[in-house]
């Protein structure tokens, strides 16, 4: 995972004078990057965006000073509020979000048929101790199953790919968690299939299963049924990501409201393009039987199925900062009035 790759301009116009906003290129921000919907500061500054191969390349540029805002993880965002000098506040968007009980994976062998069986076992995680996703469902877990993270050893590297420490961030392990890295050249995913490891938290599926491998696993083999059920009973559609503003930048005039209005604007083009094409079954897309996806996930999510905002979000943001902090990631219990932007409180 090389910080060191090349970033992808996308405008190539001089911005010594604007704004860089850093982003990946999801397709609720692509109206962004290529032009569709332009973004002005209200001073006439021009604001240009960027991407990245990869999320983390854009997280790794925010903390060295690329980018002047930038899709930010939420637990990497959130650990800078322990620093004596904390550098950014959050606007209610939310680039990536994703529901988590997918993303636990076992082996068989092991003996684990249902979440209380994780007790006492070690357990990959995917890039760091408190990973966005690891955040969530060790949260998850906690409050639906009673199972602390303390009650398992934990391994940090990368699936499918080796990865180093993320040393460009604080990486607090809370008394009494075993946590270590894995070794040079290790793959959790290969571990898992191995048997070296018991089970692997991960935001990437492990090549095992989809190779087929009998090895590997989902913990809810059902998921999609278990995540539905979760969002029916608890309103939650997890956030993994936010956009962080620098601080000396937060209170300029008009500023976060025009950037939020763009991004809003944006997933509203993309929004309205599922909507508009469900009249033809969504005949534009690769994925057979996409219409009946769509209308059931409409049903149960609302005709604003990704929303932006504080109002719409504050549940589940409250929920993950409780997370954060019960698992010894934030020194202090956050609030939403903390982490975002005063003039954005009232979205």
């Amino acid at each position: 995972m090389a910080a060191t790759d090349p970033v992808d301009r996308i405008d190539t116009s001089s911005t010594s004078a604007g704004l860089t906003i850093g982003v990946y290129a999801y397709e609720h921000t692509q109206p962004l990057l290529d032009g569709r919907v332009a973004t002005v500061a209200p001073d006439g500054r021009p604001v240009a965006y960027e991407t990245a191969p990869l999320a983390s390349d854009i997280f790794r540029n925010t903390v060295e000073g690329r980018y002047d805002l930038a899709e930010y993880g939420l637990t990497y965002f959130l650990r800078t509020f322990d620093l004596d000098d904390s550098p950014f506040l959050a606007l209610p968007i939310f680039p990536n979000r994703n529901f988590r009980h997918s993303a636990m994976f076992v082996n068989p062998a092991a003996g684990i048929e249902k979440p209380q069986d994780l007790a006492g076992k070690t357990i990959g995680e995917f890039a760091l101790y408190g990973s966005d996703p690891g955040v969530w469902l060790k949260g998850i877990l906690a409050d639906e199953y009673g199972l602390r993270p303390e009650q398992s050893r934990w391994i940090i590297g990368g699936t499918n790919h080796p990865i180093p420490a993320f040393d460009w961030i604080p990486q607090p392990v809370p008394d009494g968690v075993d946590v270590r890295h894995a070794a040079d050249g290790q793959r959790l995913g290969a571990m898992l299939e191995s048997g070296e490891i018991d089970a692997l938290l991960s935001v990437d599926v492990p090549r095992a299963v989809l190779d087929g491998s009998p090895k590997v696993a989902r913990l809810f083999p059902d998921h999609q049924s278990v995540e539905r059920d979760y969002y029916r009973r608890t309103g939650i559609f997890p956030q993994m990501h936010i956009v962080a503003i620098r601080r000396e930048l937060a209170s300029e005039p008009g500023l976060v409201r025009a950037v939020y209005q763009a991004f809003c604007e944006a997933k509203g083009l993309v929004q309205q393009k599922y909507r508009d094409d469900a009249v033809k079954q969504h005949m534009s897309v690769v994925t057979p039987w996409f219409s009946a996806l769509f209308e059931q996930n409409r049903r149960l999510l609302g005709e604003d199925w990704w929303p932006y905002g504080v109002g719409a979000n504050r549940k589940a943001i409250n929920t993950f900062l409780r997370y954060h902090h019960e698992q010894g990631l934030s020194k202090r219990l956050l609030t939403c009035e903390d982490i975002f932007v005063s003039e954005l409180l009232d979205t």
